[in-house]
């Protein structure tokens, strides 16, 4: 998703519709700070006329009417004062309001896609649209739409009281406005490309940065600091050239406006001297027509300024639009089925052929079929690459079977809304999660509602208990992001204990034990066969002495079966199981 060329552009500002559902449910406030910013720029609008006042009352009129002229310049000003604070706090409030929710929509989408998303996309990019392009769409609803609105009413009025205070004058500022014009529709053309490339970068290199710090032991293990270090140096230069690119072309179009622009109050300015000299025209209404040909030229440099950070906003929001359209490549059905009481866990492979969206050439599951009773303990060994952990995949749903279909309690996996579905399993992966919070709350997220008590009983179960409560906290220990602060045996013994207290009907042990010691896992081992005898358990294991007590073992190889059995059996029948069980029981010597 990051190749910006796949990607169809959008032209100008249209991106930035899609922030209109977001704004929709706070219309009040919007209304509000519209009201300030109208009220704000028609008092911005009055006071040159208070100023032509006083400067006319120099020279006619009585003391107290210049006096009262610059009473209600001070009023005006100090309405103005008021009501821009009014401004600032309700646009601001908006975006901050919409940029919340934004965030959130964004989160709530990306973080219940498949598996098959991530394989497209880096997390680090994801982040990098939550935060940098979040906080640029923050700027425009916060600042630059403001800005740009008052700017028009400011450029609207200032030419109409312009109109009203000298014709001729207006007339020679509104053939000046082409030459304004043209450098802002055709660089911002540029400039809006520009934006999408400088994001795009970004948000590349924060999934280099985030890819490598996540993996940091393993990067100083190989000593690729020096490469890693290149590999991100290169991804920020070609961020910083995008953003350079960016900039340069901002800047002539910003040179090229105010030159006009200012050049342009020169000419006025020096032919409204000549008229006051002839008489045509009083030095305030000079005066007054400055002020407003300042404030129109200052609203169009504010709105080529504006103009430009719109741009980056619509990149943003095109990339933020992008995770919000997502289409899964899994849905819930639309009617699914009613999940009211707990699944016996009686499982079915009919003829199941799947093969990875990231590789869809390579079966990773080829014909398989396997039927498992409520409360059966499965077994499944094979080597590397066999098909074990896509049989839990495709359990959990993460992903669909190209071919034939998977049951439980005789339902197909489509038919039951995925929450539902995964209600009935306890999942310990091969790699166990820890996230970065007290080791209590890592065990309770098995079961969020359950209590204390019942979170220590799963840790004794895992064998946990004991190294908890060694911990300087005890439960309460901080154990760092994802886990740094324990062992990989710590980490898989709390993992386990996450499981068991989930209590889910169907149990699945994906190499549970294998960073644990002897001891610990043999105290593991008598949990899970406790554990096991109320609910269907499968096990993933390469250590074929975690298996032995199995009710079947099913021996995978190439994404097939090849042979299904008991631990004996298997073995006096020859075969891959026997070959592996010579390998790790005899040493590879005959029996």
């Amino acid at each position: 998703m990051s190749e910006t060329d796949d990607r169809p552009k959008s032209r100008a500002l249209s991106p930035l519709r899609g922030l209109i559902p977001f704004l929709a449910p706070y219309t009040g406030l919007l209304l509000l700070a519209v009201a300030a910013l109208v009220v704000t720029a028609i008092l911005s609008l009055i006071l040159p006329l208070a100023v032509r006042r006083v400067v006319d009352g120099f020279t006619a009129g009585s003391l107290a009417q210049m006096d009262a002229y610059f009473g209600a310049a001070v009023l005006i000003a100090a309405a103005l004062g008021i009501g821009t604070a009014l401004r600032f706090y309700f646009v601001t409030k908006l975006g901050e309001r919409v940029i919340a929710d934004i965030r959130r929509a964004v989160y709530d989408r990306v973080i219940g896609m498949s598996p098959a998303f991530f394989e497209r996309i880096m997390t680090g990019e994801v982040l990098s649209r939550l935060t940098t392009d979040t906080t640029l769409i923050l700027s425009v609803i916060g600042s630059s739409v403001s800005i740009a609105l008052r700017n028009v009413l400011m450029l609207a009025g200032g030419l109409v009281f312009m109109l009203f205070t000298s014709l001729k004058l207006t007339g020679m500022v509104l053939l000046v406005v082409p030459l304004v014009l043209i450098p802002i529709i055709t660089l911002g053309r540029r400039l809006r490309v520009l934006s999408r490339e400088s994001q795009d970068k970004v948000a590349e290199s924060s999934g280099q940065a985030s890819e490598t710090l996540l993996a940091a032991q393993t990067v100083q293990a190989y000593t690729h600091e020096a490469a890693s270090r290149a590999a991100f140096g290169n991804l920020t230069e070609a961020s910083y050239d995008a953003a350079r690119k960016r900039i340069k072309t901002r800047a002539i179009m910003t040179a090229i406006v105010i030159f006009v622009v200012f050049s342009c109050i020169v000419g006025v300015l020096w032919m409204g001297a000549r008229d006051v000299r002839s008489g045509v025209m009083s030095a305030g209404e000079l005066v007054q027509f400055v002020i407003y040909s300042v404030m129109v030229a200052g609203a169009v440099a504010a709105l080529s300024e504006v103009w430009g950070e719109l741009q980056r906003a619509a990149g943003a929001t095109e990339r933020l639009a992008e995770l919000l359209s997502l289409q899964d490549s899994l849905s819930d059905p639309e009617h699914p089925v009613d999940a009211a009481g707990p699944a016996t866990g009686r499982i079915a492979f009919e003829d199941v052929g799947f093969r990875y969206p990231a590789r869809p050439t390579i079966p990773a599951l080829e014909g398989v079929s396997l039927t498992i009773a409520p409360g059966e303990t499965i077994a499944l060994v094979g080597p590397s690459g066999a098909g074990k952990t896509t049989i839990f995949q495709l359990l959990m749903r993460f992903f669909d079977p190209d071919d034939g279909q998977i049951t439980l309690d005789g339902i197909p996996l489509q038919d039951f809304a995925r929450a539902d579905l995964r209600q009935a399993f306890a999942l310990v992966p091969q790699d166990p999660v820890i996230f970065a919070t007290t080791a209590r709350e890592n065990i309770r997220f098995g079961r969020p509602a359950a209590t204390d008590a019942e979170v220590e009983e799963a840790a004794r179960a895992a064998a946990a208990h004991d190294f908890l409560s060694a911990l300087p906290d005890g439960y309460e220990s901080f154990v760092g992001e994802r886990g740094v602060m324990l062992s990989g045996g710590q980490k898989q013994r709390i993992a386990i204990a996450r499981a068991i207290l989930r209590d889910a009907p169907v149990l699945l042990l994906d190499e549970a034990t294998s960073a644990l010691d002897a001891e610990s896992e043999q105290a593991v081992q008598q949990a899970v066969e406790a554990l096991s005898k109320d609910r269907t358990t499968l096990i993933i294991a390469h250590r074929l002495a975690t298996v032995k007590k199995a009710d079947r073992i099913i021996v995978m190889e190439g994404g097939r079966i090849i042979a299904t059995g008991a631990h004996d059996e298997l073995v006096a029948s020859g075969g891959l199981y026997a070959r592996l069980a010579r390998l790790q029981f005899t040493d590879g010597r005959a029996a």
